[in-house]
């Protein structure tokens, strides 16, 4: 059993998420040719160690979250907020209480 720690509802059982793939995809422009976002959509790395992905907490407080995740153990290194504002915001508030 994976447990993700939601920053904001605390750790939780991962059935309560759904994962929503791969984060460190950039996607290309709106007006990108169509090869580039066919690479962007459907080629991905099967990476075996730690990787980026993105999960909504769908049964909690529904933000989507950047989830630092091994592969091979399902060891969780981190989880932020994928809305930069937010994430933002939380790195400001560590910063202060320390």
């Amino acid at each position: 059993m994976i447990r993700i720690p939601c920053p904001f509802c605390g750790p939780r059982d991962h059935s309560e998420f759904t994962y929503g793939g791969d984060g460190s995809i950039e996607y290309p422009a709106l007006d990108a040719p169509m090869e580039a976002w066919q690479d962007a959509v459907f080629l991905r790395d099967n990476i075996c160690g730690v990787q980026l992905e993105t999960w909504q907490h769908v049964h909690g407080c529904r933000m989507w979250l950047l989830v630092e995740r091994d592969t091979l153990t399902h060891e969780i290194h981190s989880v932020r907020p994928a809305h930069p504002g937010l994430a933002a915001m939380f790195e400001t508030d560590q910063e202060a209480g320390e």
